[in-house]
């Protein structure tokens, strides 16, 4: 490239340097931290000294300092005298390529529990009926249940089943099964696809009270409508999880 044009660039690409404000370099700097601490990448749980992130990521100490004040206030580090800035809260991985259960999916992790806070029929509200293709008004079993891992509260899922189903469901250990499970032993074929939502939303009372998050907390919500592998929609879950204990992940494929 002739030196007149390489000048040419170097004008614009200079002033874009100069207007990146510290706030900018300290969530690029947070973001870059967060997958380090959520793919273990620091031995030991211990981050590098404030002057060792610094020169590895080229910014300065104020920088640092602000990036890792930003991940303290979302509870996965802390300092600790004497041993230095700790991992202290894991999160635990989540595929969104595969159609599993909680327990399938965190088996590497630990023991899912369960906390059947709900069991029973109830009159099925219209769009609920209209996805689960039944009759307006007839009963669905519904299910509320609070899922651990390590004893902490993991997820808030409510969950509609055709009774057909779950009625069977009622005579099932819920509390060590993943419904999953259950619904490919009483119809006798395997689940097939599912159709998925992810978004953010607020905690209610309820569920921040039941999530022991603070009320009014950011909760990642996956709304999933799964069928049986011949195509009949048997299982609509809304799943609350608290955010800073889960990370959904995928392999996503570009269409030709």
């Amino acid at each position: 490239m002739p030196a007149e044009r390489i000048r040419e660039h170097a004008v614009p690409v200079a002033a874009a340097r100069r207007r990146r404000l510290r706030a900018d370099q300290a969530r690029q700097l947070a973001d870059l931290l967060r997958h380090q601490i959520r793919t273990a990448g620091f031995p030991g749980g211990v981050l590098p000294l404030e002057g060792a992130i610094g020169a590895d990521y080229r910014v300065s100490r104020n920088t640092v300092r602000q990036a890792l004040d930003l991940l303290r206030a979302e509870g996965l580090i802390e300092r600790q005298p004497g041993v230095g800035t700790v991992v202290v809260a894991e999160k635990y991985p989540h595929g969104l390529d595969r159609l599993q259960g909680l327990a399938e999916t965190l088996r590497e992790h630990g023991t899912v529990t369960n906390e059947v806070r709900t069991v029973c029929p109830v009159t099925a509200p219209g769009p609920v009926a209209r996805r689960l293709g039944v009759p307006e008004h007839s009963d669905v079993l519904y299910i509320e249940r609070l899922r651990r891992l390590g004893g902490l509260p993991l997820s808030l899922d409510l969950t509609y089943v055709p009774m057909d189903i779950g009625a069977r469901l009622l005579d099932c250990d819920l509390e060590h099964n993943d419904v999953f499970r259950l619904l490919e032993r009483l119809t006798g074929q395997p689940l097939g696809t599912a159709d998925i939502t992810l978004e953010a939303v607020n905690a209610d009372a309820h569920s921040a009270a039941v999530l022991q998050a603070p009320r009014g907390a950011a909760v990642l919500m996956l709304e999933r409508l799964t069928h049986l592998r011949d195509g009949r929609p048997v299982d609509l879950e809304f799943i609350r999880f608290r955010g800073d204990r889960i990370a959904m992940s995928g392999l996503l494929h570009r269409a030709c």
